[in-house]
């Protein structure tokens, strides 16, 4: 029997999460399926993705859309919405959804009695809870797409397998280990040889950002698209653990190199690995081998330097 999800989301063991979602009877309906081509459907969720991040307290580690499923590693951050004003609360929501005519007068500036004033602090509560929500980011995230899908095809019915799966990441070395699986996903599948070669991917995206937000948005159905400030891909922090630890903690180019490393490894239960031939990726993406040596032995006094110098 299936858990309730709040019984499989807690914040206070870790923020940390792998989602996935699967095509209906595991078709390739984001990708190539026979000779109809889907590929531009990828696309729709890494835009949404990206869109929904920007709109919720919810960070994407990594990402990877195939043709008939994606992985989304994600880091809960629902203390962010407490520092938003009602205002922005709503205005963040009102941007998914049309809203109550209670909420649609306070927008246009109509007066608004003591009656109406509790119930839109009532209303503004709800949404804050939502926007800090797993199942709501991926409600707003699959609902659509299935819609859209549908639409496209002619027909109606289920897009989605299920609902979504979730697994709690409970220590770094779950997070690192969990977004080399998603990030190599394309690798491992034979679509694609390399990290900065496998499209629809955040590893792709930390190596070359190519992100178009009036793009993504001209292809999303979002109501007042222009407010949305586009949230980057969670940063890397390096080695050196704080208390004001937010991203993760590790650093850039170590992590492509964890990636690298790992993909070479030939795995019988999976097609595809980097060919043990190619170059160092550090080589490839243009990252110099003997300022990266130079950078992670003497790691800590070059943060402490840099951190002295931005002080």
């Amino acid at each position: 029997m299936t858990k309730p999800r709040k019984q499989l989301i807690a914040v206070e063991e870790t923020p940390y999460y792998h989602l996935t979602s699967r095509c209906v009877r595991r078709a390739f309906l984001c990708g190539t399926d026979g000779e109809q081509c889907y590929e531009h459907r990828r696309q729709w969720l890494v835009d949404r993705i990206r869109l929904l991040s920007s709109l919720f307290t919810i960070d994407i580690c990594s990402y990877a859309v195939m043709s008939n499923h994606y992985h989304i590693v994600i880091k809960l951050s629902p203390e962010q919405v407490d520092a938003w004003t009602d205002d922005e609360v709503i205005k963040r929501w009102l941007t998914l959804f049309k809203g109550p005519m209670l909420v649609q007068r306070y927008v246009a500036g109509g007066a608004q009695g003591t009656i109406e004033k509790n119930q839109m602090q009532l209303i503004v509560a709800q949404w804050r809870l939502r926007l800090a929500s797993v199942s709501w980011f991926m409600k707003c995230l699959n609902q659509p797409i299935a819609r859209a899908a549908n639409l496209e095809d002619g027909c109606t019915g289920h897009f989605w397998e299920s609902r979504f799966t979730s697994q709690a990441l409970l220590s770094e070395q779950a997070l690192l280990t969990c977004m080399t699986y998603v990030d190599l996903n394309p690798i491992r599948a034979q679509i694609a040889d390399t990290p900065e070669t496998s499209d629809y991917t955040s590893i792709q995206e930390r190596i070359s950002p190519t992100f178009d937000l009036a793009q993504a948005i001209r292809g999303q159905s979002f109501n007042n698209a222009d407010n949305i400030a586009v949230k980057p891909l969670l940063h890397f922090e390096g080695n050196i653990r704080n208390e004001t630890q937010q991203g993760i903690l590790f650093s850039r180019n170590e992590y492509l190199q964890l990636v690298d490393w790992t993909g070479r490894m030939v795995r019988n239960d999976k097609r595809g690995a980097i060919l043990s031939s190619a170059p160092l990726i550090l080589t490839r993406v243009n990252i110099s081998i003997d300022r990266w040596m130079v950078d992670s032995q003497q790691f800590e006094k070059v943060v402490h330097r840099r951190f002295r110098s931005a002080a």
